[in-house]
């Protein structure tokens, strides 16, 4: 049996993450500049927010890479 109050632990645990999560993306929006803002909006999480981020500003430098292998 699941003790009544499991349900009001959930709902007060779900609360909490949906505060930090705006507070989080909150300050990330204040930290960029508005262009980038504004890609930002369609997302949700912080997460998602992240992953965009890494992939936006994340160079790969294939040249370099290559450079690397073939002295090796």
């Amino acid at each position: 049996m699941i003790p009544k109050n499991t349900e009001k632990r959930d709902d007060a645990l779900i609360d909490a993450w949906e505060a930090n999560n705006t507070n989080i993306i909150t300050w990330i929006n204040n930290s960029i500049e508005n262009s980038i803002g504004t890609q930002l909006a369609k997302y949700e999480t912080v997460k998602e927010v992240w992953n965009h981020l890494q992939r936006l500003f994340t160079q790969s430098n294939f040249t370099k890479q290559y450079q690397l292998n073939n002295n090796i």
